[in-house]
């Protein structure tokens, strides 16, 4: 059997309903990346880029814990990850997806290389807030970051498979997802690891790994991560995780996020969780220099300032109430939509 390589277009390859050979996509893309509509150019650059001679692309990172920067990552990894990706969600030549997320991110681009490898009917379209509207196609899977889909709820119903990333999936989302036909599935990812390496129903807690993936912990509790086929040596995350099986972790939070307040460790992602069903704004808690406890925990809400009740923090410890709110009028965000926390906290 040959192996997939990046050389390869599979021949079942679509893009906007037009049949594509190699050539004739690299003579589309030429002509793209002279287009005056960015995301046009954006895809024109990488599919470009992606038919060169490097083996490599260049790829941005979101910047959600420090600036974006630039790394490289294998195209044979991008390749391993999309047949991971098509064994792990059933999906097959010809099945009809839709592209709506930014190519100068690992998201898009994979998204691209899915299409490239198993031979996807592709509906490419500029990445928006509402990537469905005017839009009365039916597709086997999809990718969409949560203010997608939830802009997309009413015709969510057009698409089988759904994954979502980016950013967590907010527990009122979930509960309008778990209702919908739609077969939705948060993923864990990250550029580092050529997008996700685990994917879950939303809905359920843990997630489960993909194919030729192996997990493990570190001494903080953090996941580790092994993957031959996408990264060279063992991947250490920030992420604290609970081992469920070899196959299955639950995420508890990010390790550098974690608050010691007079001598309790406590991690912001569980008391968010708590929160988010009694604060509907968008929000988070975190840390700030404190005398007393070393670390004091806060509450920052995006919006303007109102009075909170006492019950909005009935579900919380005694260790987890915030001892201060603040609130900032727009949270400032990286380019794939996720929030600045150390940012916005510095300027408090």
């Amino acid at each position: 059997m040959a192996v997939l390589t990046y050389h390869n277009l599979h021949k079942e390859f679509k893009l906007n309903g037009l049949v594509f050979t190699k050539e004739s996509l690299i003579q589309a893309a030429q002509d793209y990346s002279q287009s005056d509509l960015d995301a046009e150019q954006d895809f024109g650059r990488f599919v470009l880029n992606w038919f060169d001679d490097k083996p490599y692309v260049e790829v941005k990172t979101s910047g959600t814990t420090g600036k974006p920067k630039i790394i490289k990552v294998q195209k044979q990894a991008m390749v391993n990850s999309a047949m991971a990706t098509g064994i792990f969600f059933d999906l097959k030549a010809g099945n009809k997806a839709l592209c709506c997320l930014p190519v100068q991110y690992i998201a898009g681009k994979m998204m691209l290389v899915r299409a490239f490898v198993l031979g996807f009917d592709l509906d490419f379209v500029a990445p928006s807030s509402h990537p469905l509207d005017q839009n009365s196609s039916h597709y086997d899977f999809a990718a969409m970051v949560p203010l997608q889909v939830e802009n997309s709820l009413p015709q969510l119903h057009h698409i089988k498979k759904l994954i979502i990333g980016g950013a967590q999936v907010h527990p009122n989302l979930e509960e309008k997802l778990i209702h919908n036909p739609c077969q939705s599935y948060e993923t864990y990812s990250m550029t580092e690891t050529v997008t996700h390496i685990a994917a879950k129903r939303v809905g359920e807690k843990a997630f489960t790994i993909l194919p030729n993936i192996t997990i493990s912990q570190d001494e903080r509790q953090c996941l580790v991560i092994s993957a031959p086929t996408l990264t060279e040596g063992d991947l250490i995350t920030n992420d604290i995780v609970e081992l469920i099986s070899e196959n299955q972790f639950c995420w508890l939070g990010r390790y550098d996020n974690v608050i010691n307040s007079g001598g309790i460790k406590l991690i912001p992602e569980q008391i968010e969780e708590k929160l988010s069903h009694t604060i509907t704004n968008r929000f988070f808690v975190a840390g700030i220099a404190d005398e007393r406890l070393g670390q004091k925990l806060i509450l920052v809400i995006e919006g303007n300032p109102y009075d909170l009740k006492e019950q909005v923090f009935s579900a919380l410890s005694q260790y987890e109430k915030p001892k201060a709110v603040h609130f900032v009028p727009k949270f400032k965000e990286t380019g794939t939509g996720k929030v600045k926390r150390n940012e916005i906290v510095k300027s408090l």
